[in-house]
Parts: structure tokens; C-alpha cells; sequence
């Protein structure tokens, strides 16, 4: 197990940056559960969760803010969307602003239609700078915990499931030179066409 860390370490510190551009809690949690054993360094799953939603909100504000009202219009999801978001960003500003990535199903479009509803550069980029730090804290702290309670269990699971794979190539290799070894044995003894006696 260690071993498979080590080797795809890279590519899972890539893909918690990706998980992060998106809805990607699930991708930061299981990470830093599997920090607690070690695999992954807790602090650098921080800064790259920051990062990756620090980049990907404040993207998609500047999207909102050139883009957004067309895009509202054009798509009736996000429009439908938009009338939450207005609302409670109307309701709590601040409060929402720090809080949407904790909203599931409106977290992708809060920052874009944020973008549009006229709130300056300058007071969004403050706001989603201590957000994201808040977010990926948080939410790697919360993984970090359930490492704690669940890491043996998920690890055995994952062995299990590393071992039931190499079972069924295994199988299928089998199965593979089975079926070509009939088809060769029949074509080989069975297939010879009968000689003419005349």
C-alpha cells in the first residue's frame, strides 16, 4: 500500500488541485484521511486545496462580472440558480460570500453570478482569499479526523479491492488462453476437410 502511494503520490496531490477547482470535497476529505497514515503531507494538501479553490472562484467571479447576466439568461439552470444566490447574497453579503463553498449545488455558480451582481474586484478578492483558506482548512482538518477513526478500514478496503483486480486479470488471462486453445485445437484436428475416396 505504501509502495502505491509513493508511486502515484504526484498524481493524487494533482488531483486534489483539480478536485478543488469543482464541487470537490469528497477528493480533498479522502486525501487528508489518508494524510493521517502518512501517505499525503496535511499541510501541502492545505495550500493545494487553497490554491485550486482560491483560482477556480475567483476565475469564474471574472467570469460573472464580463460574462454573467448573458450566461444567466442564456442557461435556465443557472438562472433558476441565480434567484438563490441573489437572495442570499442580498440577505447575508458577507456572510454568504464566506459560506457558499459550504452550499452544495450552488458552489460552482455563487462565484459567477456574485460576478455579476456588481460587488467590486477588490471586496470579492479579500472576501475569497480568507473563504478558501476557512474551506480547505476546515475541510482538510475534517479529513484529517476521519483518517483517524476510519484509515485501517479504508486501507484494508482498498487492498481488497487492489487484490480482487489482480484476481480478475488473472481470471481473464486464463479465460483468454483457454478459449484460444479450443479454437486452435478445433481448427487443428476438427476443421480438416474430409479426403475424397474417388
Amino acid at each position: 500500500m505504501e509502495e502505491f502511494f509513493k508511486e502515484y503520490q504526484f498524481l493524487g496531490y494533482l488531483i486534489v488541485l483539480l478536485g478543488s477547482f469543482v464541487e470537490g470535497e469528497s477528493v480533498v476529505l479522502t486525501a487528508s484521511a489518508f494524510s493521517y497514515k502518512g501517505y499525503f503531507s496535511l499541510p501541502l494538501l492545505m495550500v493545494i486545496s487553497f490554491l485550486g479553490t482560491l483560482f477556480a472562484d475567483q476565475l469564474l467571479f471574472y467570469i460573472g462580472r464580463f460574462y454573467g447576466p448573458n450566461l444567466i439568461e442564456r442557461y435556465p439552470t443557472l438562472k433558476e440558480k441565480s434567484k438563490r444566490v441573489f437572495e442570499l447574497l442580498h440577505k447575508y453579503n458577507v456572510g454568504f460570500i464566506l459560506s457558499f463553498r459550504f452550499i452544495y449545488g450552488i458552489r460552482i455558480a455563487s462565484p459567477l453570478i456574485i460576478g455579476a451582481s456588481g460587488i467590486s474586484i477588490k471586496r470579492f478578492t479579500i472576501l475569497n482569499v480568507i473563504a478558501a483558506f476557512i474551506w480547505s482548512v476546515l475541510s482538510c482538518l475534517a479529513g484529517y479526523t476521519i483518517g483517524y477513526f476510519a484509515a485501517d478500514f479504508v486501507e484494508e478496503m482498498i487492498m481488497k479491492i487492489l487484490h480482487l483486480e489482480k484476481m480478475a486479470l488473472g481470471i481473464l488471462g486464463a479465460i483468454v488462453v483457454v478459449v484460444f486453445g479450443i479454437i486452435y485445437i478445433k481448427k487443428k484436428f476438427f476443421s480438416s476437410k474430409p479426403k475424397n475416396t474417388n
